[in-house]
Formats: structure tokens, sequence, C-alpha cells
């Protein structure tokens, strides 16, 4: 079996793991930003409530796909890590990259000196691409639960 559906499933959890983390913990409980701050408070809260929408529907596709391979006894649990790893991390990247730096939506905090949240952020996601690959890596014959 290919290694593309379970990487798929992965790759949709994580994204939505990640938006569910960034939007729960930085917009909600610490209140640092909103999807989008070039607005109003409202228009934030509204950017807010699209962002964690989509999150959860990358989050129950990926569910969606998985459960489908389990059904069908192909189930691997080392391409689904990996694809969960370069999801997640693939988020952390694009919305330090994109969304804070090239479009401006938002940042990581305001009022601070933004280069320390900037590396730590990109730094997480760099390490999940990175863990995430190396998983990818064909190796010795190992079995799967």
């Amino acid at each position: 079996m290919s290694t593309g559906r379970p990487v798929l499933a992965g790759v949709l959890f994580g994204v939505g793991a990640a938006g569910f983390l960034d939007e729960t913990v930085f917009h909600q409980l610490l209140h640092w930003h909103h999807f989008y701050d070039r607005s109003t408070p409202d228009a934030g809260l509204v950017s807010d409530g699209l962002l964690h929408a989509g999150s959860w529907i990358c989050t129950v596709a990926g569910l969606f796909l998985y459960a489908d391979l389990r059904r069908r006894g192909l189930r691997r649990t080392r391409p689904l890590w990996a694809g969960t790893l370069l999801g997640f991390g693939a988020f952390q990247v694009y919305d330090g990259l994109v969304q804070h730096k090239l479009l401006d939506l938002h940042q990581i905090r305001y009022g601070v000196e933004l280069l320390p949240y900037d590396a730590a952020w990109l730094a997480v996601g760099t390490a999940a691409i990175v863990a995430g690959l190396l998983l990818l890596r064909p190796g010795r014959a190992r079995t799967s639960t």
C-alpha cells in the first residue's frame, strides 16, 4: 500500500491540530492576536471563528480518512505520524512567514520584541517538518500497529 493516504490523513489532522492550538491558546486564552488584526475587534473575532471552523474541518477530514484506513485494515501509524508532524509544521511555518510577515495579517504578539517569538514559532514548525520527513525516510522493514 502506498503511504499517500495515511500521510494525507496525518497532514490534515496536523494542520487542524495546529490551527486549533493556535486559535485556542494565542487568540482566546492569551488574547495575543486575532487571525486578522487590521480591522475592528469584531472583525478579528469573526476571523478567529473562520480559522477555528477551518481547523476543525481539516481535523475531521483527517480523522475520517484515518477511520476509512482502519476500516479497510490499512492503518499505518508511521506515515500517519509523519503526515501529522508535516501538517503541524507546515501550518506553523506558513503562519509565521506568510501570515505574520508577508501579508502582515497579525503578529504573534504586540508590544514586545518580535524576534524571539518569531524564531521560536518558526523553530517549532521547522522541527516538526524535519521530524515528519525523517519518519517518511525508507528504512528497515518495520511492523506497525
